[in-house]
């Protein structure tokens, strides 16, 4: 399995120069690696040897766990924490649809939303809900596939569902509209479509390239 994959063939959303070196570290899910979010976005470091000495020195933790790979990769609001500067930064989609990382405070790197993508029944009223970013929890929440759930890292538990539903507050993560934010006015639950309303614009996107946040 190739380790690496040429600058060009990047996803679109890494905001990265496509020229340079030939190759950048290959993804090993949807997000972006640490390596390309430590070298290529923030800068901090300027050499994969640079970030592998930081894994070594356990100097950084994606959503309160330590990284051990370069390769590991931050999903959507995942937050990564780089131990010598005490600094934090969310993984973000800016508003053209491209990765980018904001600082935060650390009470902010306690929780996170990730989209519900599917859902096991299971005894005592017990649910396992499967998250969007690989995450997975036994929950007693009522939930369905496409709500949100906000993760709680300090209680490692789901601490709230924000349903997919008319008024909600949503944020496209995927097709030509990816990174746009607004508010559900209508679902057309046969077509799995819904209408959205943002500062600027009206139009309507597929259910599955819609996640509610907060």
């Amino acid at each position: 399995m190739r380790r690496h994959l040429k600058r060009e063939a990047a996803p679109k959303n890494w905001p990265i120069a496509r020229k340079g070196t030939t190759f950048v570290v290959k993804n090993n899910s949807t997000g972006i690696p640490v390596l390309v979010a430590l070298r290529d976005l923030l800068k901090i470091a300027k050499t994969r040897r640079e970030v592998k000495s930081a894994i070594h020195k356990n100097d950084l933790s994606i959503s309160e766990k330590p990284v051990r790979d370069e390769k590991k990769s931050l999903e959507l609001f995942d937050t990564l924490k780089v131990a010598p500067s005490g600094k934090i930064y969310r993984l973000i989609l800016s508003q053209k649809g491209k990765y980018t990382l904001e600082e935060v405070q650390e009470k902010e790197s306690k929780t996170k939303v990730a989209k519900i993508i599917g859902k096991k029944s299971l005894k005592e009223k017990k649910t396992q809900v499967n998250l969007s970013d690989g995450r997975n929890y036994i929950s007693d929440l009522t939930c369905s596939v496409g709500d949100s759930a906000v993760v709680d890292f300090t209680k490692n538990r789901i601490s709230r569902i924000l349903p997919m539903k008319e008024n909600s507050n949503i944020l496209i993560v995927g097709g030509k509209h990816a990174g746009a934010k607004g508010t559900i006015t209508k679902i057309i639950g046969e077509y799995n479509i819904a209408e959205v309303e943002s500062a600027d614009k009206k139009f309507r996107a597929l259910i599955k390239q819609i996640m509610v946040i907060e």
